[in-house]
């Protein structure tokens, strides 16, 4: 990682057009709109790769619980978790959830967060997933199709779930995501149904990716690995044999500590992920459920702290490497012409990002060009 004292970035409309050191800038023509950051540390616009922004309700009453001893797969089980998200988003007219969606838009900017992913999943009906891919578009991000996040109470059993999900609602989603992802998982869908589902996904044009090792393995790496997936996100469960497997692949493992903070389960074992060979990203998982946070620095410093990264390892795993999961390669670094995102810190070393334990970190977010957000 190469780290530039006194520097200068230069913008030209939405594209960084030279990055120095001050000393070297020559003269400029023509006017120049000057941001001064002195004493602030400039990084890319951090890249949130795998969010859940479009969802109604809340689960608080449920964090109350898990607080009290009850296990997440015990209340998901117990009629709550993500099926009581889908009931209070199915509620919301599509006005309403882009509300929602923008609202949780601007926290992540907050944040420093310039480029992001959301999924749908909390509708599980035609109507309310197409509304949530349309306002995750509509707002900036990029949409993934997370039609097999859950079953229904209307369906009978997974299958019969899935046929409809892959006749009456992928050939509209199709149109509007980028990527489709499946929650591969105990009570959730098993291997089969994952292949049957993302193959359909595949053959529509779809970037395909798996929420997979959260609470057992269950064939998610194999199966990412055989269908050339982009990502496989969790990881938390994933053996010695998974990381082999990962590693030896093009797949990308999306760890997110947050949500093994959250709910109380063993850490992502990323160390020994880089250690070897795998690429690795980190995202938030922000959602109503298991990681109610937007914060990419909070997920930094847990990845330093929790998960044995380095603070560059960290930065690259939301900045570059996140930007590949999400199909945005070149996105995520300050080099002449990558898009104009930057994040500046009110820290005297960039490593703050990590090191400011949740704290009031981010100064000015500068995306697209525009200053969008001072402190």
């Amino acid at each position: 990682m190469l780290v530039l004292e006194d520097a200068y970035v230069l913008c030209d409309g939405e594209r960084i057009e030279a990055v120095g050191r001050m000393r070297d800038l020559g003269p400029l023509g023509g006017a120049v709109e000057e941001l001064d950051a002195r004493g602030l540390c400039a990084v890319p616009g951090l890249v949130d790769c795998h969010t859940h922004p479009a969802w109604g309700g809340d689960r608080v009453d449920e964090f109350s619980l898990r607080a009290e001893g009850a296990r997440y797969e015990e209340l998901h089980a117990r009629g709550g978790g993500i099926s009581r998200t889908v009931d209070a988003t199915r509620a919301l007219d599509e006005a309403a959830l882009r509300e929602r969606v923008e609202r949780h838009r601007r926290w992540m900017l907050r944040h420093g967060t310039t480029t992001w992913e959301g999924k749908s999943g909390y509708g599980l009906d035609r109507d309310t997933e197409l509304a949530s891919l349309r306002a995750i578009r509509n707002t900036g991000g990029s949409p993934t199709w997370l039609g097999a996040h859950a079953v229904p109470p209307e369906f009978a059993d997974a299958d019969a779930y899935l046929e409809f999900a892959v006749s009456e609602v992928l050939p509209d989603a199709a149109k509007i995501a980028d990527a489709a992802d499946v929650f591969l998982e105990r009570g959730a869908f098993d291997a089969e149904q994952a292949r049957r589902y993302l193959g359909a996904c595949a053959e529509a044009g779809l970037a395909l990716r798996l929420h997979g090792d959260q609470f057992t393995e269950a064939g998610a790496i194999p199966l990412a690995v055989e269908l050339g997936a982009r990502s496989v996100d969790h990881l938390e469960a994933t053996s010695d044999a998974g990381i082999r497997a990962l590693a030896a692949s093009e797949v990308v493992g999306v760890l997110l500590p947050a949500s093994a903070l959250f709910l109380d389960r063993p850490m992502p074992p990323a160390r020994a992920l880089v250690d070897a060979g795998a690429a690795i990203a980190l995202a938030t998982d922000f959602n109503p459920g298991s990681a109610f946070t937007t914060s990419l620095p909070l997920v930094a410093s847990l990845a330093c702290t929790q998960l044995k990264l380095s603070p560059a390892e960290a930065l690259t795993a939301m900045t570059v490497n996140a930007a590949h999961v999400v199909g945005r390669d070149g996105t995520g670094t300050l080099a002449p012409e990558a898009p104009a995102d930057m994040v500046l810190l009110q820290g005297p070393d960039w490593r703050y990002l990590a090191y400011h334990l949740g704290g009031d970190i981010v100064r000015t977010v500068v995306a697209c060009g525009r200053v969008v957000r001072l402190g």
